[in-house]
């Protein structure tokens, strides 16, 4: 398509009114003719790019027109904007350009984008009191000039490859400018006219024909300065001279020739910029090593006072044992007597038969009978005098007669007392009986009720 219609527009944009039609997006479509477009006169916004335009007649009447983008065609002339004075961007960069003049006239421009053309000087741009950005560069622009004289709101000009020889004087004027492209040009020293630009935070002088150091010394006045090229450069070829330009630099600088200055040589001291958080990190880490360290010490103490906290109270309580042995002797002698007797009393053998049931006996009783009262029928060395005083003791010395003499004839069923003589059964039988009443209800005091190692120690 090489011709644009109105009908074709309003069919893409789905209306019928071409008062409503605001924003356009025809690039890429091998436009030659956009003559149609003065039917739109809201159009704020058109985007032209990648067309084959030969000049800009056809948007006269689109007086609206705040951003216009036509890079990419064939533009001779920027000729038929001059009455877009409400445009704020202007991209016509990659044309075939020979002159910016056309662009004076657009007072309210912001944004001049004319890079890739075959542009050689510079216009006035008195008019344009709200520019802030100019991008020039791959132009054959040998001078800047006073063109820049009354830019005074411009934060960025780039003119890298082109043919400046010199600056001059000609930026004195741009005092709000923060970034600076001059790089593959012929300029041989920044002017020292440079200093009233404070502002600068990133300067772009590579490539160009700077030998001396004295074309540099203009930099230590701009404080500002965070971003710093000189790659390209005879000043910059060797250390030794890259160095001598590091001392003149500002501290502010932190990028030299594309690499972070984090480490830098000034008057034959090191020194490192950005040592802050470092110094920060070091001494968290060291504080946090010596807290580390004092918490270990504090468990250690802790360990070891906790260790003899246990062992002291260890020792108490193997105190507290043999004390109780001891009131227990104290406080149960008859238990003690008997058995001593039982100890000199010579052991008799049981039959195989009697064996066998006293195992199927004691199976019955270990189910009843306490832990405690348990190890003593384990033992072979507990009397059997003492088991019944246990058995006793734990159930009160005014148990049931009957309960008694179940577990009488279940001793007797066991052959528990086959101590008694044969020839005598049921006199011994009696007389036994009689003993342990004895030594469980008139022997034993009645403190031994709680337990026979003496009165408990817990509340």
């Amino acid at each position: 398509m090489n011709s644009l219609t109105v009908e074709q527009v309003l069919k893409e944009k789905k209306t019928h009114d071409p008062d409503s039609v605001k924003e356009l997006n025809l690039g890429h479509k091998a436009l030659t003719d956009v003559s149609c477009l003065s039917k739109f006169k809201n159009l704020e916004k058109l985007d032209l790019r990648f067309n084959n335009l030969k000049d800009l007649q056809g948007l006269k009447s689109c007086v609206n027109l705040k951003w216009l983008s036509v890079v990419e065609n064939k533009l001779q002339s920027l000729s038929g904007i001059e009455a877009l004075t409400k445009l704020t961007v202007l991209n016509a960069g990659k044309n075939k350009l020979k002159s910016m003049n056309e662009v004076s006239s657009l007072v309210n421009l912001g944004a001049l984008i004319l890079n890739d053309n075959e542009i050689s000087s510079i216009c006035k741009l008195d008019q344009l009191k709200d520019l802030n950005s100019l991008v020039l560069s791959r132009n054959p622009i040998s001078e800047i000039g006073d063109s820049l004289s009354k830019s005074k709101k411009l934060t960025k000009i780039s003119l890298s490859n082109c043919k400046i020889k010199a600056i001059g004087a000609s930026l004195k004027s741009c005092s709000d400018l923060k970034e600076l492209r001059l790089a593959h040009n012929e300029i041989k020293a920044l002017p020292a006219e440079l200093a009233v630009n404070k502002r600068l935070l990133n300067l772009d002088v590579g490539n160009n024909m700077i030998t001396k150091l004295s074309g540099l010394e203009v930099l230590g006045t701009l404080s500002c300065l965070r971003n710093l090229n000189i790659r390209g450069n005879l000043i910059s070829d060797n250390d030794k001279s890259a160095k001598q330009v590091i001392k003149l630099l500002p501290s502010s600088v932190n990028v030299f020739n594309a690499q972070p200055l984090d480490k830098i040589s000034r008057k034959g001291k090191h020194i490192r910029l950005d040592t802050d958080d470092e110094t920060f990190d070091a001494h968290h880490n060291k504080s946090t090593e010596e807290e580390q360290s004092r918490e270990d010490r504090k468990s250690k103490k802790s360990s070891k006072r906790n260790k003899s906290e246990d062992e002291e109270e260890e020792a108490n309580n193997d105190n507290d044992d043999h004390k109780s042995k001891k009131k227990k002797s104290k406080s149960n002698p008859h238990v003690d007597q008997v058995e001593t007797e039982r100890k000199e009393e010579p052991k008799k053998k049981n039959t195989s038969s009697n064996k066998f049931d006293d195992d199927a006996t004691e199976k019955k009783q270990k189910k009843a009978i306490p832990k405690e009262e348990l190890d003593a029928i384990d033992d072979a060395e507990t009397s059997f005098a003492e088991i019944f005083a246990r058995d006793d003791v734990s159930k009160g010395s005014s148990g049931d007669n009957i309960e008694k003499k179940k577990e009488r004839s279940s001793a007797q069923e066991t052959g528990l007392v086959k101590v008694i003589e044969n020839n005598n059964r049921n006199k011994k039988k009696q007389t036994e009986k009689n003993q342990s009443k004895k030594s469980v209800v008139i022997d034993l005091p009645m403190e031994v009720e709680i337990g026979l190692g003496g009165e408990s120690k817990w509340e």
